[in-house]
Formats: structure tokens, sequence, C-alpha cells
């Protein structure tokens, strides 16, 4: 079950500005990246379940994190449907994101209290995710969007949280031109999570990248 509720999730999100996305079939070099994230001052993390059996490499990896990571708060991306998302919740998850807008996963997250971020690309999704109780919507592809679209959807929606996932990369010019149009946090994978010449997670570089854009973040909110 999850450790915390979506308030305090969203709440997280919101004081970080931050939450890196990352997935591995391999427990051991998962709990790897998971720790550099959180050395580097990351406090959430998306695991994007997109392979044969994810839910058994996130569920010993929130069992690590829970024991050796205090305040890390872990969620799973590319969720689809309410039966993977009531899975994953019950081995951990503390908040559900989506490619797309789906009411059966709402009413499941809803009903434990979890956070739950659609990808939504028109204001109409957006106003039905916040409908059925969405805290921060999800901005996906954000490069195709932009920070302008999310200075039109703040226009006539000033109370809309806004996460965008895609387009999103660890310099000041990026980051300020998404805090500047008014986004809650970023969502950042492989331009975040390196690896080295060899294809190897590099485990300083990605410290080092979390660290510097949680920094530009705070100057730049």
């Amino acid at each position: 079950m999850a450790k915390y509720t979506r308030l305090e999730v969203a709440q997280v999100m919101k004081e970080t500005g931050l939450v890196p996305l990352f997935y591995h079939p391999d427990l051991e070099i998962s709990k790897q990246v998971v720790k550099a994230c959180y050395d580097g001052g990351a406090r959430l993390l998306e695991f994007t379940a997109r392979g044969d059996f994810a839910h058994e490499v996130f569920g010993e990896l929130v069992k690590y994190v829970n024991k050796e990571l205090p305040g890390m708060v872990m969620g799973v991306g590319s969720v689809t449907d309410a039966a993977a998302a009531s899975r994953f919740m019950s081995l951990g998850a503390n908040f559900i994101v989506t490619p797309v807008l789906r009411e059966d996963i709402a009413i499941a997250c809803n009903r434990r209290k979890v956070l739950w971020s659609p990808g939504c690309g028109t204001l109409t999704e957006i106003a039905r995710a916040e409908e059925l109780g969405c805290e921060i919507v999800k901005l996906f592809p954000g490069d195709i969007y932009g920070p302008n679209f999310v200075k039109g959807i703040k226009g006539p929606q000033p109370w809309t949280s806004i996460m965008p996932t895609g387009g999103v990369s660890p310099t000041k010019e990026n980051l300020k031109a998404w805090f500047d149009a008014g986004v809650t946090c970023v969502g950042m994978g492989s331009k975040l999570i390196k690896k080295d010449s060899q294809g190897n997670f590099d485990l300083k570089e990605i410290q080092k990248l979390i660290a510097g854009s949680i920094k530009i973040i705070e100057e730049v909110k």
C-alpha cells in the first residue's frame, strides 16, 4: 500500500519540482540508479513500467527504498488500465502516471487516495481530469506543446497544476521557460538518467544532473 496520500505526494512534487523517469528490468541496476537520484536530491521517482515482469522489479525496489532511502516517494508510469494501477498500488506505488486520460484508473486511485497524473493534450481533457479529482496533470508529449501551451491553459484555469514530460532538459534556459510558464513540476527521463559510452548508467553524472536541475528549479521558481 502507498505510504503517502495524494496530497502529500503533490506537495513533494511542488517542493522539489522534479520527477525523474526511469525503467530497467534488472533489480540491482535499478537500485543503483534510484540511489543516485536520491543522493542528487530527488525525492520522487517514476518507474516507467514498460517491460515484462516490471511489477516484480518494482515491488522489490520499493522494499529497498523503504528500508534504505527515507523520504523517497516511488510511483509508476506508463500505466494503461485500472487492473495494472491496482497491482502497482498493492506493491507500494505512491502515485500512478498514465499516457492517456482513463476514468477507470481515476476511480481505482481515488478509492485509495493515491495521486494519479493522466497524460492530457487539450484543455477539455485537463478539465475532465480535474473533475475526476486529478491534482497534477501530465502534459504529454511536452515537446509537442511547449511552454506557450502551459501559459494558454493557465489563463482561463490558473488553478491547474501541470507536469510536462518530454521536451524537458536539465538546462537553465529550458527549465526557466517551463517554470516561467507556470508548471508545478517537470518529468525528465533520458536527458537526466544518462549512460556512459559503454551503455552503462553513469551514476555520478546522474547524481550531478539531478542536483544541478533541482538547484536551477529553486532559482527559477
